[in-house]
């Protein structure tokens, strides 16, 4: 863990408001989709909690910066943040973003609550200034390995971009499925364009391809392509990064975007609150809510609860927040969020996220089928 500054003025804020720096993609080539939709659940979070009546008296005031799924306009805006006195840092959906905001966060001495991002290395050591909502990779990718068995997919095919992500997944993959008997062709997209990936998924033998790839390119051309090759009738399409989740998916392929597999972390039936705010988000949205909008929710309805158990007259004190995430017990919209520390994960972890894996109905595309749970 590094030694953060220990500057009472970088530790406290001006008192007449409790602030969070909220980092969200919101413009391209940032998923414009996911940034809006956590956006949507931080922002409502917030104005509930200023309906009940903020955080000791004091409002809570949200502010956002656009991170456009760039790692350095991430680092940067985590220094802005640390200047105007946030008590705290939230949000990112992108995981290369978040592991730089993370290790900025930590070196300044910024808690920062993920909310949206798995790479299991969010950090390169051992921080205490770290939390993090959403499931690592390894624990999500290995229940959809665990899907493609027992669907009975054991050769499986992987269209890649280079990234730090993308390869983190085909390892978890390979690695989980090998000492079972099963194998993973990789075909990069950046030397393949759909035709070509068509054929080598062909020569490949492969009983299911893998989308570990950006939306909309090359995703969507590449599910067209297979989905009109007839030697692939029988190719199974999966996207374990959960870019079927989004309406965009829906709308850029139509009745091609059905049955294809992807993970999501949202819980088989919501708990009261759930619904509850799944229907405020939707009002909000003016659609569905996916997971990464109850993600958002849940990332205020955690750091009000500590905001509320560390805020004195002088404002909030850094350190006691992230003091906090042991102690963290709170009623999300997806079950009970408690911190611990995982094996292998270098921060504070949410280690009960839920996780499934589900694909869109091909009778009706805005309903959702449950395949898997992990």
């Amino acid at each position: 863990m590094s030694t953060p500054p220990s500057s009472p003025e970088a530790e406290r804020t001006d008192g007449s408001s409790v602030r969070i720096g909220a980092l969200v993609p919101l413009t391209r080539p940032g998923w414009v989709g996911a940034g809006r939709h956590l956006l949507a659940g931080l922002e409502l979070a917030v104005h509930e909690v200023n309906d009940a009546g903020g955080i000791g008296g004091a409002p809570l005031e949200l502010v956002v910066r656009d991170t456009a799924a760039d790692p350095e306009k991430a680092v940067a805006a985590v220094d802005e943040l640390a200047r105007l006195g946030v008590a705290a840092v939230a949000g990112e959906y992108h995981s290369v973003v978040a592991r730089a905001a993370a290790t900025r966060a930590d070196a300044l001495g910024v808690p920062y609550l993920c909310s949206s991002a798995v790479l299991d290395a969010l950090t390169e050591q051992p921080t205490e200034w770290v939390a993090r909502l959403s499931p690592p990779q390894s624990r999500g990718w290995r229940t959809y390995a665990d899907f493609l068995l027992d669907a009975g997919h054991s050769r499986i095919a992987v269209a890649t971009q280079p990234s730090v992500y993308w390869a983190s997944g085909t390892r978890i993959l390979r690695d989980h499925l090998a000492p079972r008997g099963g194998t993973v062709v990789e075909l990069d997209t950046s030397a393949l364009g759909p035709t070509a990936v068509c054929d080598e998924l062909v020569a490949s033998g492969a009983s299911a391809l893998l989308l570990l790839v950006g939306l909309p390119d090359p995703a969507v051309p590449i599910v067209k392509a297979v989905r009109g090759d007839k030697r692939l009738a029988e190719t199974m399409i999966g996207a374990p990064a959960g870019q079927p989740e989004l309406a965009e998916w829906a709308m850029s392929l139509g009745g091609d975007g059905a049955a294809i597999p992807f993970l999501r972390y949202l819980p088989e039936r919501l708990s009261p609150l759930g619904v509850r705010v799944g229907s405020a988000l939707r009002e909000r949205l003016a659609q569905a809510p996916s997971f990464v909008a109850f993600e958002g929710y849940d990332t205020i309805a955690v750091l009000a609860d500590v905001l509320r158990s560390v805020r004195s007259d002088g404002g909030v004190d850094r350190a006691r927040v992230a003091e906090s995430w042991p102690g963290v017990t709170v009623e999300g919209t997806r079950g009970q969020i408690r911190f611990s520390r995982t094996p292998g994960i270098s921060v504070w972890q949410w280690d009960r996220t839920p996780i499934q894996v589900v694909d869109r109905d091909p009778a009706d595309l805005d309903r959702f089928r449950i395949l898997h749970t992990g």
